[in-house]
């Protein structure tokens, strides 16, 4: 009986042959190309057939130095005959599971086998065997063609095929086993080998267009089961191809993309099996190290790859670090000696998993180097020109490796203070990147924590990150509010306190009783005015300091309003939402209150405009001689006597501290006592219900504490107050458009001289009719959200001024003379009427 390969026609014999014949050419060209790969043909004859002689032989492609148990397996894996039922037989010699080809002299192309074994009554998987050697039979016949003539016909061919395979493996009837079970056939008849070996011929395009097509269209819920191939052509083509191979760079995109999706094992990969499905989903940390070894080292180099060398280094990079942790990987607390990183991975088939560690203490070097390389081109692109700078997209992907660089410098003792040294001298770059590319969902505690590293932009932009998103033009799901202006802070307070979190967060719509305008510029308007009546010191919720009497922290004696923590709990819930909002709101915190809503101890040096006085006198204690303390000079106990509500109190700072005299040895204690309760437990319960309050918007207490902690107080005085210098009358013309009105009009020019020649007061006032803003962003009109607006209006010409403050419009008729346009504008620029004139 004549001997057949699966997958070629019994009724073409002369067909047949040919194929044999190609096959053999094939294999020894496959082998003079040096990529250690041979053909194997495996002859069954089974105990079970009368004959002694199957119907069928395998062919693989293996290499020399694999042991005949993996041989065994891979039959198994084709065939289904369990290993322990198979003898593989060589010249007459039966080959022992231990020993390699090599040692048995199978070096060479079209060796033959002979397996004994009891045969099934037929191929496992029979649809999966057919469509793979259907595959091979075309593959092969296609590297025998040095035609390339009918490339076009060739890669519908071989589209087809893939596809069939591709439908049938990944069917939505069939569970996952199925798939993984045609994954291990198609890996065993060495199907990858082949695809790669012709990718590599003149059918190079053919096979590229194929195989993406091929690889995009396994969909997401395989990707477990499938990653195993995709590593195993990544591989092959880092070993066969250069670097910058496309179908290797794709492969490698592929499998970084899908990596979330696979469980990642620390320990080094132990004898491949086919059959293993259900380890399907598991890949060696092991087997990833040399490609991302290779695009540390392009990082390095700026390659013209660079943003998808970003990209896959974050799609790697990240798995392979949770998966030393998941498996508690120990890291050194030392410096490590740098080891070539082929010991981690190249030339170690069985490394220990702290190799993975050293691996990227080994690599550190390479990346530091890429990190500056990408901020030296930021800063020089910066100098071209600003308006230049936002032209490519790619600064982006340079923002995204120094994440993961500062978390693998993070792992060791002494190099993350490396790695900061090198931010801080790039920090102009650093501090381009983050406004622009910093998004929402991502983890910046490593620059939130170094203030030193980042300015005021920066830091605003991530501390804004941290606070819930202002969902834009959906009204259907905002909190609405109908406000009398004569009982604005009651009827808020009963709007916002018992609300639903859930329900402020998802926007605000405010109106005002009696009145038209609604929109953007009445929430302005609503923000600006209830902030200024909850920290009106006449409430008695908060208290001006006596240096400077813009800046407010809570008050002791609040407690006259029975409802006082209530309030206090509303303060901090509209001033988080002030914050979500973008809202300057003309408020500014005490260093005290700041320092406490971020968790932090207060100090003698923090109380000094909060009370400049107590200041002074804890000074002058610190800094008296010693021996003048010690005499009972000051004549001081620890006790604190303070006025409340008109009447004097003493409180104890100490158990019986009134007959504990303050000395040179104590006396720190003394003051630190004193500033504590001064500042700290006199309003330990308001600070708390405003913490509470803002906690409520920001959804998380570590949040709240987090957000002022990564703020300097004239940070947050930017955000919450807005810009503390004049308007700047050329910044407003130059952010001003006219409709209906050309600039040479000589309204218009009258209007700039009439604005020029206001008080500083009166141009806020024009602003806030103008806009609902009387506090500009600290970039000044710039940080608007949009230009202002002059129309004219076909009013009469004795008409006030009007406004359409959502769209930042103020309308006026062509009054005919300077006189009537300057009476009119100051009739408006009049604080207690500068508010419900808007329209809209």
């Amino acid at each position: 009986m004549v001997i057949t390969r699966v997958g070629v026609p019994d009724n073409d014999k002369k067909q047949k042959l040919e194929v044999e014949e190609a096959d053999k050419a094939e294999a020894m060209r496959i082998n003079s190309n040096n990529n250690g790969m041979i053909q194997l043909f495996v002859k069954n004859f089974s105990s079970s057939n009368s004959s002694g002689r199957s119907s069928s032989s395998l062919v693989l492609f293996v290499k020399p130095d694999e042991t005949i148990r993996s041989i065994h397996e891979k039959i198994e894996a084709t065939t289904g005959i369990p290993v322990s039922f198979q003898k593989l037989l060589y010249a007459g010699k039966q080959l022992h599971s231990e020993h390699t080809l090599r040692q048995f002299n199978i070096i060479k192309n079209d060796s033959t086998l002979h397996l004994v074994a009891r045969m099934p009554q037929s191929i496992p998987h029979p649809k999966a065997s057919h469509l793979v050697n259907d595959l091979l039979s075309f593959v092969y016949r296609l590297r025998r063609c040095s035609n390339c003539n009918n490339d076009h016909l060739d890669h519908r061919l071989l589209d087809s095929k893939l596809k069939k395979f591709s439908k049938s493996a990944f069917s939505p009837k069939h569970p996952v086993y199925c798939a993984s079970v045609y994954l291990n056939i198609f890996r065993s008849y060495g199907a990858p080998e082949a695809l790669v070996f012709l990718y590599m011929s003149p059918h190079k395009q053919c096979a590229l267009s194929s195989l993406q097509s091929f690889i995009t269209c396994v969909p997401k819920s395989f990707y477990p089961i499938f990653t195993p191939l995709l590593m195993h052509f990544s591989r092959l083509l880092l070993s066969y191809s250069a670097h910058d191979d496309p179908f290797y760079l794709f492969c490698r995109n592929r499998l970084g993309s899908m990596l979330a999706s696979v469980s990642i094992s620390s320990s080094p990969p132990g004898p491949y099996r086919d059959d293993d499905y259900k380890q399907a989903d598991v890949i060696s940390a092991h087997d990833l190290l040399q490609i991302v070894h290779q695009i540390a080292t392009n990082l390095s180099h700026s390659s013209v790859n660079f943003e998808r060398d970003v990209i896959d280094f974050t799609n790697f990079v990240g798995p392979i670090k949770k998966s030393i942790h998941v498996h508690q990987v120990p890291f050194q607390t030392d410096p490590i000696h740098s080891l070539p990183w082929h010991y981690c991975y190249g030339n170690n088939p069985n490394p220990h998993p702290c190799y993975i560690r050293d691996f990227f203490y080994t690599i550190f070097p390479v990346l530091s180097s890429a990190t500056k390389t990408c901020l030296d081109k930021v800063e020089e692109h910066i100098k071209v020109g600003k308006h230049q700078a936002d032209k490519k997209d790619q600064w982006g992907h340079y923002f995204l490796i120094l994440t993961q660089v500062y978390h693998i410098a993070k792992l060791y003792q002494g190099t993350e203070e490396i790695f900061m040294t090198g931010m801080r001298l790039n920090k102009v770059a650093l501090c381009y990147l983050i406004p622009r590319y910093a998004k929402r969902g991502e983890d910046y505690h490593w620059i939130l924590d170094h203030k030193d590293l980042t300015d005021f932009h920066s830091r605003r932009h991530l501390v804004m990150l941290l606070l819930p998103e202002l969902v834009k033009d959906d009204y259907e799901d905002t909190f609405e509010m109908l406000i009398d202006r004569s009982q604005l802070l009651a009827e808020s307070f009963n709007y916002i306190l018992p609300a639903e979190t859930d329900e402020l967060r998802s926007g605000l719509f405010v109106g005002f009783k009696n009145e038209e305008a609604t929109g953007p510029g009445v929430l302005r308007e609503w923000f600006f005015l209830v902030c200024q009546s909850i920290f009106d010191p006449h409430n008695a919720l908060f208290l001006p300091c006596p240096n400077d009497r813009r800046r407010l922290f809570p008050n002791p004696a609040s407690k006259v309003d029975p409802f006082h923590l209530d309030y206090y709990q509303f303060a901090g819930r509209v001033i988080a939402l002030a914050l979500m909002h973008k809202m300057q709101v003309g408020i500014v915190f005490d260093q005290t209150f700041f320092l406490q809503l971020a968790g932090v101890d207060i100090s003698l040096d923090d109380v000094k405009d909060a009370d400049p006085y107590l200041y002074s006198s804890c000074k002058q204690i610190l800094d008296m001689d010693p021996c003048a303390v010690d005499e009972d000079t000051l004549g001081l106990t620890f006790i604190w006597e303070f006025e409340e509500l008109g009447s004097m109190k003493v409180l104890e700072l100490l158990p019986n501290g009134k007959h504990i005299p303050v000395n040179s040895r104590n006396r720190k204690e003394y003051v630190h006592l004193l500033i504590r309760h001064r500042f700290v437990t006199s309003v330990t319960q308001q600070v708390a219900r405003f913490a509470q309050g803002f906690t409520d918007i920001v959804t998380k207490d570590d949040i709240r504490k987090l957000f002022f902690k990564s703020l300097e107080l004239r940070d947050l005085d930017g955000m919450l107050y807005g810009s503390e210098g004049d308007i700047s009358i050329d910044d407003w013309k130059a952010h001003t458009e006219y409709e209906g009105y050309k600039v040479t009009d000589r309204q218009i020019k009258w209007f700039w001289k009439i604005v020029r020649k206001m008080t500083a007061e009166q141009r806020k006032v024009l602003l806030f009719f103008w806009t609902s803003v009387k506090y500009l962003p600290v970039e000044g009109f710039g940080g608007l959200a949009s230009k202002l607006y002059i129309c004219q209006s076909i009013e009469k010409v004795n008409h006030l001024p009007s406004s359409h403050t959502c769209f930042y419009q103020l309308c006026f008729p062509a009054y005919p003379s300077k006189a009537v346009m300057q009476r009119l504008l100051n009739t408006i620029t009049q604080e207690h009427v500068s508010c419900s004139f808007g329209t809209l």
